[in-house]
Protein backbone atom coordinates (compact mmCIF):
# COMPACT_ATOMS: atom_id res chain seq x y z
CA UNK A 1 0.00 0.00 0.00
CA UNK A 2 1.18 3.51 -0.77
CA UNK A 3 -0.04 6.99 0.05
CA UNK A 4 0.65 8.78 -3.25
CA UNK A 5 -2.08 11.35 -2.59
CA UNK A 6 -1.05 12.35 0.93
CA UNK A 7 -2.43 11.52 4.37
CA UNK A 8 -6.05 11.91 3.26
CA UNK A 9 -5.95 9.18 0.63
CA UNK A 10 -5.01 5.50 0.39
CA UNK A 11 -4.23 3.58 -2.78
CA UNK A 12 -4.04 -0.12 -1.90
CA UNK A 13 -3.33 -1.11 -5.53
CA UNK A 14 -1.54 1.84 -7.20
CA UNK A 15 -2.19 2.06 -10.93
CA UNK A 16 -0.25 5.07 -12.23
CA UNK A 17 -1.23 4.26 -15.82
CA UNK A 18 -4.96 4.12 -15.04
CA UNK A 19 -7.25 6.12 -17.31
CA UNK A 20 -9.91 6.73 -14.62
CA UNK A 21 -9.60 7.48 -10.89
CA UNK A 22 -12.31 6.52 -8.40
CA UNK A 23 -12.29 8.18 -4.97
CA UNK A 24 -14.26 6.16 -2.39
CA UNK A 25 -15.77 7.79 0.71
CA UNK A 26 -16.41 5.52 3.74
CA UNK A 27 -19.64 5.16 5.67
CA UNK A 28 -20.03 6.46 9.22
CA UNK A 29 -17.73 4.66 11.63
CA UNK A 30 -15.74 3.33 8.67
CA UNK A 31 -12.30 4.02 7.29
CA UNK A 32 -10.33 3.74 4.08
CA UNK A 33 -9.68 0.07 4.81
CA UNK A 34 -13.37 -0.62 4.11
CA UNK A 35 -12.39 -0.51 0.43
CA UNK A 36 -9.37 -2.81 0.72
CA UNK A 37 -9.80 -5.53 -1.88
CA UNK A 38 -12.16 -3.52 -4.10
CA UNK A 39 -9.47 -2.55 -6.60
CA UNK A 40 -8.91 -6.19 -7.54
CA UNK A 41 -12.55 -6.34 -8.66
CA UNK A 42 -12.10 -3.38 -11.02
CA UNK A 43 -10.29 -3.30 -14.38
CA UNK A 44 -6.67 -2.18 -14.54
CA UNK A 45 -7.82 1.01 -16.25
CA UNK A 46 -9.32 2.20 -12.92
CA UNK A 47 -7.31 3.35 -9.91
CA UNK A 48 -9.27 3.21 -6.65
CA UNK A 49 -8.26 5.78 -4.03
CA UNK A 50 -9.94 5.50 -0.61
CA UNK A 51 -10.50 8.60 1.50
CA UNK A 52 -9.19 8.40 5.07
CA UNK A 53 -11.11 10.65 7.44
CA UNK A 54 -9.23 12.03 10.46
CA UNK A 55 -9.51 10.44 13.90
CA UNK A 56 -9.28 6.77 12.91
CA UNK A 57 -6.73 4.05 12.15
CA UNK A 58 -3.42 5.64 11.10
CA UNK A 59 -4.97 9.12 11.48
CA UNK A 60 -6.18 8.49 15.02
CA UNK A 61 -4.31 11.50 16.40
CA UNK A 62 -5.47 13.94 13.75
CA UNK A 63 -8.15 16.41 14.90
CA UNK A 64 -11.64 15.75 13.62
CA UNK A 65 -13.52 18.45 11.68
CA UNK A 66 -16.56 19.85 13.45
CA UNK A 67 -19.04 18.57 10.86
CA UNK A 68 -19.61 17.26 7.35
CA UNK A 69 -19.34 20.69 5.62
CA UNK A 70 -15.99 21.31 7.31
CA UNK A 71 -14.84 17.78 6.43
CA UNK A 72 -15.78 18.41 2.79
CA UNK A 73 -13.81 21.66 2.73
CA UNK A 74 -10.70 19.90 4.04
CA UNK A 75 -11.02 17.12 1.45
CA UNK A 76 -11.38 19.67 -1.36
CA UNK A 77 -8.16 21.35 -0.22
CA UNK A 78 -6.40 17.98 -0.04
CA UNK A 79 -7.58 17.01 -3.53
CA UNK A 80 -6.11 20.14 -5.08
CA UNK A 81 -5.63 19.77 -8.84
CA UNK A 82 -5.64 15.93 -8.83
CA UNK A 83 -8.00 15.65 -11.78
CA UNK A 84 -5.45 14.76 -14.47
CA UNK A 85 -7.66 11.84 -15.60
CA UNK A 86 -11.45 11.42 -15.58
CA UNK A 87 -12.41 11.26 -11.92
CA UNK A 88 -15.44 9.81 -10.15
CA UNK A 89 -16.63 9.71 -6.54
CA UNK A 90 -18.28 6.77 -4.76
CA UNK A 91 -19.80 7.29 -1.32
CA UNK A 92 -21.66 4.77 0.82
CA UNK A 93 -24.22 5.84 3.45
CA UNK A 94 -22.72 8.87 5.27
CA UNK A 95 -19.95 8.77 2.67
CA UNK A 96 -22.52 9.57 -0.01
CA UNK A 97 -23.35 12.88 1.67
CA UNK A 98 -19.66 13.66 2.15
CA UNK A 99 -18.95 12.88 -1.52
CA UNK A 100 -21.85 15.09 -2.60
CA UNK A 101 -20.69 17.99 -0.42
CA UNK A 102 -17.17 17.66 -1.86
CA UNK A 103 -18.56 17.53 -5.42
CA UNK A 104 -20.66 20.68 -5.03
CA UNK A 105 -17.59 22.54 -3.73
CA UNK A 106 -15.52 21.57 -6.78
CA UNK A 107 -17.68 23.38 -9.33
CA UNK A 108 -16.59 26.93 -8.55
CA UNK A 109 -12.92 25.93 -8.22
CA UNK A 110 -12.21 23.71 -11.21
CA UNK A 111 -13.57 23.46 -14.79
CA UNK A 112 -16.12 20.59 -14.47
CA UNK A 113 -13.63 18.23 -12.83
CA UNK A 114 -15.95 15.38 -11.85
CA UNK A 115 -17.10 12.81 -14.40
CA UNK A 116 -19.54 10.92 -12.15
CA UNK A 117 -20.93 10.83 -8.61
CA UNK A 118 -22.08 7.42 -7.32
CA UNK A 119 -24.14 7.47 -4.13
CA UNK A 120 -24.87 4.21 -2.35
CA UNK A 121 -27.43 3.45 0.38
CA UNK A 122 -27.72 7.16 1.12
CA UNK A 123 -30.83 9.33 1.23
CA UNK A 124 -30.63 12.67 -0.50
CA UNK A 125 -29.34 15.59 1.61
CA UNK A 126 -32.78 17.18 1.92
CA UNK A 127 -34.50 13.88 2.77
CA UNK A 128 -32.22 12.62 5.53
CA UNK A 129 -33.88 11.34 8.69
CA UNK A 130 -32.23 12.26 11.98
CA UNK A 131 -32.28 9.46 14.52
CA UNK A 132 -32.52 11.80 17.52
CA UNK A 133 -29.68 10.01 19.26
CA UNK A 134 -28.57 10.93 22.77
CA UNK A 135 -25.28 9.15 22.06
CA UNK A 136 -25.57 6.73 24.92
CA UNK A 137 -23.60 3.55 24.36
CA UNK A 138 -26.53 1.13 24.28
CA UNK A 139 -28.44 3.42 21.94
CA UNK A 140 -25.53 3.71 19.52
CA UNK A 141 -24.96 -0.04 19.55
CA UNK A 142 -28.63 -0.65 18.77
CA UNK A 143 -28.60 1.82 15.92
CA UNK A 144 -25.52 0.28 14.30
CA UNK A 145 -26.96 -3.20 14.77
CA UNK A 146 -30.15 -2.10 12.98
CA UNK A 147 -28.11 -1.36 9.85
CA UNK A 148 -26.63 -4.85 9.81
CA UNK A 149 -23.37 -5.82 8.14
CA UNK A 150 -20.25 -7.55 9.38
CA UNK A 151 -19.09 -4.42 11.18
CA UNK A 152 -22.15 -4.48 13.43
CA UNK A 153 -21.44 -8.09 14.38
CA UNK A 154 -17.82 -7.23 15.18
CA UNK A 155 -18.97 -4.62 17.70
CA UNK A 156 -20.19 -7.42 19.97
CA UNK A 157 -16.52 -7.79 20.89
CA UNK A 158 -15.92 -5.33 23.73
CA UNK A 159 -12.32 -4.71 22.68
CA UNK A 160 -13.49 -3.76 19.19
CA UNK A 161 -16.13 -1.45 20.64
CA UNK A 162 -13.55 0.35 22.78
CA UNK A 163 -11.61 1.18 19.59
CA UNK A 164 -14.54 1.85 17.29
CA UNK A 165 -16.96 3.49 19.71
CA UNK A 166 -15.37 6.96 19.72
CA UNK A 167 -15.24 6.99 15.90
CA UNK A 168 -18.89 5.91 15.65
CA UNK A 169 -19.91 8.57 18.20
CA UNK A 170 -18.05 11.23 16.22
CA UNK A 171 -19.56 10.23 12.87
CA UNK A 172 -23.09 9.90 14.23
CA UNK A 173 -22.59 13.40 15.62
CA UNK A 174 -21.70 14.59 12.12
CA UNK A 175 -24.80 13.03 10.57
CA UNK A 176 -27.16 14.21 13.32
CA UNK A 177 -25.88 17.79 13.05
CA UNK A 178 -25.87 17.90 9.23
CA UNK A 179 -28.39 20.24 7.65
CA UNK A 180 -28.71 20.58 3.90
CA UNK A 181 -28.28 24.05 2.44
CA UNK A 182 -29.90 24.21 -1.03
CA UNK A 183 -27.72 25.35 -3.90
CA UNK A 184 -27.07 24.90 -7.58
CA UNK A 185 -27.37 21.33 -8.92
CA UNK A 186 -24.30 19.38 -9.95
CA UNK A 187 -23.21 19.32 -13.58
CA UNK A 188 -21.99 15.71 -13.53
CA UNK A 189 -24.20 12.61 -13.81
CA UNK A 190 -25.32 10.84 -10.63
CA UNK A 191 -25.72 7.08 -10.26
CA UNK A 192 -27.66 5.94 -7.20
CA UNK A 193 -27.34 2.37 -5.88
CA UNK A 194 -29.73 0.78 -3.39
CA UNK A 195 -30.05 -2.57 -1.67
CA UNK A 196 -33.48 -4.06 -2.28
CA UNK A 197 -33.89 -4.84 1.45
CA UNK A 198 -32.42 -1.65 2.90
CA UNK A 199 -34.98 0.15 5.09
CA UNK A 200 -32.59 3.07 5.71
CA UNK A 201 -32.39 4.09 2.03
CA UNK A 202 -34.99 2.40 -0.15
CA UNK A 203 -34.88 2.35 -3.96
CA UNK A 204 -37.63 4.99 -3.90
CA UNK A 205 -35.50 7.17 -1.64
CA UNK A 206 -32.55 6.81 -3.99
CA UNK A 207 -34.61 7.85 -7.01
CA UNK A 208 -34.73 11.38 -5.57
CA UNK A 209 -31.05 11.94 -6.38
CA UNK A 210 -32.20 12.84 -9.91
CA UNK A 211 -33.12 16.26 -8.47
CA UNK A 212 -29.49 17.05 -7.63
CA UNK A 213 -27.97 17.26 -11.10
CA UNK A 214 -28.67 18.72 -14.52
CA UNK A 215 -26.56 16.03 -16.21
CA UNK A 216 -28.86 13.04 -15.78
CA UNK A 217 -29.23 10.35 -13.12
CA UNK A 218 -30.05 6.67 -12.89
CA UNK A 219 -30.85 4.25 -10.07
CA UNK A 220 -29.74 0.63 -9.72
CA UNK A 221 -31.10 -1.87 -7.21
CA UNK A 222 -28.91 -4.76 -6.06
CA UNK A 223 -29.82 -7.68 -3.79
CA UNK A 224 -29.20 -7.08 -0.09
CA UNK A 225 -29.58 -4.70 2.80
CA UNK A 226 -27.73 -1.55 3.83
CA UNK A 227 -24.37 -3.26 3.25
CA UNK A 228 -25.51 -5.12 0.14
CA UNK A 229 -21.99 -5.25 -1.29
CA UNK A 230 -20.64 -7.49 1.48
CA UNK A 231 -22.25 -10.49 -0.23
CA UNK A 232 -22.24 -9.09 -3.74
CA UNK A 233 -19.13 -7.01 -4.39
CA UNK A 234 -18.64 -8.45 -7.92
CA UNK A 235 -22.10 -7.17 -8.90
CA UNK A 236 -21.33 -3.67 -7.64
CA UNK A 237 -17.85 -3.73 -9.20
CA UNK A 238 -19.33 -4.70 -12.58
CA UNK A 239 -21.77 -1.80 -12.34
CA UNK A 240 -18.98 0.63 -11.41
CA UNK A 241 -16.70 -0.69 -14.15
CA UNK A 242 -19.37 -0.10 -16.77
CA UNK A 243 -20.05 3.43 -15.54
CA UNK A 244 -16.36 4.30 -15.31
CA UNK A 245 -15.66 2.92 -18.77
CA UNK A 246 -18.37 5.22 -20.10
CA UNK A 247 -16.83 8.12 -18.18
CA UNK A 248 -13.51 7.42 -19.90
CA UNK A 249 -15.05 7.42 -23.39
CA UNK A 250 -14.39 10.59 -25.40
CA UNK A 251 -17.45 12.78 -25.50
CA UNK A 252 -18.60 14.54 -28.67
CA UNK A 253 -17.94 18.24 -28.80
CA UNK A 254 -20.81 20.25 -27.39
CA UNK A 255 -21.48 23.86 -26.45
CA UNK A 256 -20.67 24.80 -22.87
CA UNK A 257 -23.75 24.48 -20.63
CA UNK A 258 -25.50 27.64 -19.59
CA UNK A 259 -24.83 28.89 -16.09
CA UNK A 260 -27.25 27.31 -13.60
CA UNK A 261 -30.19 29.46 -12.55
CA UNK A 262 -32.38 29.21 -9.52
CA UNK A 263 -33.35 25.59 -10.32
CA UNK A 264 -31.72 24.29 -7.17
CA UNK A 265 -32.59 20.88 -5.76
CA UNK A 266 -35.91 20.96 -3.98
CA UNK A 267 -37.09 19.27 -0.84
CA UNK A 268 -37.69 19.93 2.82
CA UNK A 269 -34.66 20.69 4.90
CA UNK A 270 -33.69 17.94 7.26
Amino acid sequence: MTHPHGSWFRSYVPRPAARVRLFCFPYGGGAASAFRGWAEELPDSVELVAVQYPGRQDRFGDPSPTGIPELAEEIVRALGPRFDVPTAFFGHSMGGVVAYEVARRLRPRFPSPLALLVVSACRTPADRHHAGLRFEEDEMRAYIQSLGGSGAKALDDEAVWQLAGPVIRNDLGWTEAYRYLPGAPLTCPITAVAGDRDPAATPQDMELWKNYTIAGADTHVLPGGHFYFEDGLPRLAALLAGKLTAADAPAPAAPAPAAPTSSAPTGNRS
